[in-house]
């Protein structure tokens, strides 16, 4: 066992006070190769990447005052898909020591992690090394060049960079955190049993849906948001319809910041639109493009992450007991949850070196919710959307995609089974 251990960054607090079996606040990221996946040289591949990134190999621990993370020397294993998307990977429940997971099927390798380790930015860097580790051993002098052009030392790779980039001169007071946020409409229906999630894959066409998009002169995220609201909107009751939709969104503080970490750095900005029976397609995803634009302005995030910071160094908050800690941070997370109807996370571009392209069908990505939360990634001329939800019934993903499909953008669909 290594002595070192590690202080968790705010959001990881969060993700510890509110995991449950349903919403397991884990994340999964997938990529789809060319051929079958060989179990033995996958383990072979895991192993070489765990040395190049230790950064993982940690476990979480529970102190007097906060949760905490150590170094392990406990290695992992390659299991052959069993388990659902996102399974628990912290708590009760969890048997294991490690975070995250690796199981392949067929030619998809997974990576679950808990998200209070790492963000899908981090887990995604983790799986594209595990791949090109494993596809240089399943093709010998092929890819024996090929580097992923992740040159950051492994204390960048470990940093805290909510406490690296954090700036007191913004002021010790969280005003803008303190202000009442108003209650979203929470899309009613009749939850899945067992605390099960349905999960949906939709494939696009990068071409179609970016046309599409510049069609209204907004982002492809402003373009989805808006499709995701009609969607909902669509199946909302009369007696609810005086509340607005709120649409959040993660935004990656590695755009603000020189960061390299692979732990979580992140912060979620939201999109509200209160809706008056008036509106079209084009004309609520150029609100909501505008309202994204003002959300997303370097001094709003900077401002925000500070603030954010400003909270934790309160002295309060200091010298409570992490057993008084928690249930105070989830009835505050409870609370701010009733502002939220729905999340949609796009994580961008993927890009691999072009050795690896010739291999490589694809990548997926899921992340666990109690609500409906999807994640757009895109790679070549394919955009996944990660649909998962929590709901018994399939309503808004059905118009969401039907509404996609309307604009010309061809969708192929997949979803796992659930038990009834």
């Amino acid at each position: 066992m290594n002595d070192n251990w590690y202080k968790l960054d705010n959001v990881s607090k969060v993700f510890l006070a509110t995991h449950n079996n349903r919403d397991t606040r884990s994340i999964r990221v997938s990529c789809t190769l060319k051929e079958l996946v060989d179990k033995p040289t996958l383990e072979k591949a895991l192993l070489q990447t765990i040395k190049m990134r230790p950064q993982f190999q940690v476990r979480i621990r529970r102190g007097f005052f906060w949760h905490y993370i150590e170094s392990t020397d406990v290695l992992p294993e390659v299991y052959e898909e069993d388990d659902r998307p996102c399974p628990v990977m912290y708590g009760n429940e969890y048997k294991g020591v490690l975070h995250y997971k690796v199981s392949y099927y067929k030619n998809r390798i997974n990576i679950d992690m808990f998200h209070a380790i790492s963000d899908g930015t981090g887990a995604l860097s983790f799986l594209k090394l595990l791949v090109l580790n494993y596809l240089q051993l399943v093709h010998p002098g092929q890819l024996d060049n090929v580097s992923l052009s992740e040159d950051a030392s492994s204390d960048d790779m470990f940093q805290n960079s909510y406490d690296q980039f954090y700036d007191k001169s913004g002021g010790p007071l969280p005003k803008k955190i303190l202000n009442k946020k108003k209650k979203a409409y929470i899309i009613k229906g009749q939850k899945l049993p067992y605390n099960q999630l349905q999960f949906f894959e939709a494939h696009m066409q990068v071409k179609k849906l970016v046309e599409a998009s510049k069609s209204m002169q907004v982002s492809v995220t402003s373009y989805l948001g808006a499709q995701l609201m009609m969607a909902i909107h669509a199946g909302m009751p009369f007696s609810q319809k005086r509340k607005p939709i709120t649409i959040s969104m993660p935004v990656n503080l590695r755009n603000y910041y020189p960061s390299e970490t692979l732990r979580n750095f992140f912060n979620s900005v939201d999109v509200t639109h209160l809706f008056d029976g008036n509106e079209t397609v084009e004309s609520l995803a150029k609100e909501f493009d505008e309202k994204l634009k003002e959300a997303i302005s370097v001094d709003n995030i900077k401002d925000q992450m500070n603030r954010y910071q400003s909270m934790e160094r309160l002295g309060f908050t200091r010298v409570v007991p992490l057993a008084i800690k928690q249930p105070i941070i989830k009835a505050f997370s409870k609370k701010d949850a009733k502002t939220v109807t729905a999340v949609l996370s796009n994580l961008g571009k993927i890009t691999v070196p072009e050795e690896m392209d010739k291999h490589i069908e694809g990548f997926t990505d899921f992340c666990s919710t109690e609500k409906i939360f999807i994640t757009v990634t895109s790679y070549n001329d394919d955009v996944v959307l990660g649909i998962a939800s929590a709901y018994a019934g399939t309503s808004v993903v059905r118009r969401l995609i039907k509404a996609l499909k309307g604009t010309g953008t061809s969708v192929k669909l997949y979803a796992t089974e659930v038990i009834r």
